[in-house]
């Protein structure tokens, strides 16, 4: 039978980490370009990424951004939604929506999400083709880099770090454009008139790109970021991983390409390391599955490219399980995965119903501090502030009534309008005679509701205060 999930032991001297130098140099990781069916897949979607990302802040809904967290304003404009402070109740769901996604896909499909979307490998594969088109692929690199310094050598690396800083600065200034309009913060920036903060993060967002996908590169994915560390509690045998099949593949060796490979003891790994050369963490994946491996599949790409030179099928490394590396069927639907499926499905239903369903105007109702007083008339009375918010896009006038005692009478304005995004303090009076009040504390209700859309209302709880009856 076929051994599960190969692991090797790649440590010097087989020390484990007793025989690591947790100081020793980084070795440098020179990516040798491909071609095949999952970089065609990956390019399409860090394409598609790149335009919602690049593009987005540059659309219009009215006469604003379509998509503006104006963080001054506190409001948050998503296209034809204003979200407010008050609804980031919202902001928690969907993230918990894309950390139940997230463990979903992993557990059907490994790190897929590291390998095709992580903005760290996007923008990580686009620094790398950087390199290839200023100073060529895998072994002019190596071979550059051990060249001494030179008028061509330095005008390769200038070239190379001006483009990373190009991209870096176009992504900071993206970044930056969702929090304040980008078609005024370009101009302001040129001429000097923008905010100091708006430079500090343009800066930050330039030079972080520029370090994080020019120079950590792998070391995120290894040791700063936290989700290579748990997946491993995700993976079960039936999750597809990228993995290498040693019972075909074993014994490597080279050979010519018709030659009787098998009566030689060997199997189809022609030990050509194409799968390690392409590798962005540098990792051989037929020493098994490891923590570097983000599952880009650049290693099946490239595998597959040499299986067709030499004839052989397809499939050496590949997507594949644990249990079907063992010669047993695949389980693609289990408890596991339908749990995480059924949670995201009602996660979801329900987002987006408290989404379009969200109340439009909201009510907050601030008791003052004196507890109650007698008016002229031997009445007791109560006062409130009324805070009303219009979160609609338009202007709205606001009916106010108050219930929940029999004889209350409310002293105050009987309508007032409001601005499109405005928030309205206003004082105002409750009374009831006394003989009426049935205990020294009562629970009554102030409403109110849009004149032009009754369906725009809202209700706020207080309490109405008077004596201790004896």
């Amino acid at each position: 039978m076929t051994e599960q999930i190969p692991v090797k032991n790649i440590t010097p001297n087989g020390k484990g980490n007793a025989g690591v130098d947790l100081y020793a140099k980084r070795p440098a990781i020179y990516t040798k370009a491909f071609t095949g069916l999952f970089r065609t897949i990956r390019m399409g979607g860090g394409a598609l990424l790149f335009i919602l990302y690049f593009g987005t802040v540059w659309l219009n809904w009215g006469d604003r951004q379509a998509v503006w967290w104006d963080l001054p304003g506190r409001k948050f404009h998503v296209f034809g939604a204003t979200f407010w402070p008050q609804d980031f109740m919202l902001l928690s769901w969907l993230l918990i929506i894309c950390a139940f996604g997230l463990f979903f896909i992993t557990v059907f499909a490994g790190r897929v999400w590291c390998g095709y979307t992580c903005p760290q490998s996007v923008w990580t594969w686009v620094f790398m083709w950087c390199e290839k088109v200023t100073e060529g692929d895998r072994n002019q690199r190596m071979k550059l880099d051990k060249q001494p310094m030179s008028a061509e050598k330095l005008a390769r690396k200038t070239a190379k770090h001006s483009l990373w800083l190009l991209i870096g600065l176009v992504t900071g200034l993206t970044f930056v454009g969702y929090f304040a309009p980008i078609r005024e913060l370009i101009p302001e920036l040129l001429n000097g008139q923008a905010n100091g903060w708006a430079y500090f993060w343009v800066g930050m967002f330039t030079l972080g790109t520029y370090g994080n996908a020019g120079w950590l590169r792998e070391q995120v994915c290894i040791y700063m970021c936290p989700y290579a560390r748990f997946q491993s509690v995700m993976f079960d045998k039936d999750t597809l991983i990228v993995s290498y099949d040693a019972g075909r593949g074993e014994n490597r060796g080279p050979r010519k390409k018709d030659a009787d490979y098998k009566a030689d003891g060997l199997g189809d790994c022609i030990d050509c390391k194409m799968c390690v050369h392409v590798c962005p963490t540098g990792i051989d994946i037929r020493n098994g599955l490891q923590i570097e491996c983000i599952g880009c599949a650049a290693c099946v790409d490239a595998c597959d490219s040499i299986m067709d030179k030499m004839g052989y099928p397809r499939g050496l490394v590949s997507y594949t399980t644990e249990h079907n590396l063992s010669g047993q069927k695949t389980h693609l639907l289990r408890p596991r995965l339908i749990g995480y499926a059924i949670a995201l499905c009602v996660m979801s239903s329900l987002f987006g119903y408290a989404v379009f369903n969200r109340s439009l105007t909201e009510l907050d109702v601030l008791k003052d501090r004196v507890l109650y007083r007698e008016n002229e008339e031997g009445r007791i009375e109560n006062v409130y502030t009324l805070k009303i918010m219009n979160k609609a896009q338009r202007d709205l006038t606001f009916s106010i009534t108050a219930s929940g005692l029999d004889g209350l009478v409310y002293e105050g304005k009987q309508q007032v309008a409001a601005k499109a995004g405005e928030i309205l303090s206003l004082p105002v009076e409750l009374s009831l005679d006394p003989e009426k009040l049935p205990s020294s504390t009562n629970t009554i209700a102030f409403t109110i509701q849009a004149v032009e859309d009754p369906s725009i209302s809202d209700e706020s709880e207080s309490r109405f205060i008077g004596p201790t009856l004896r």
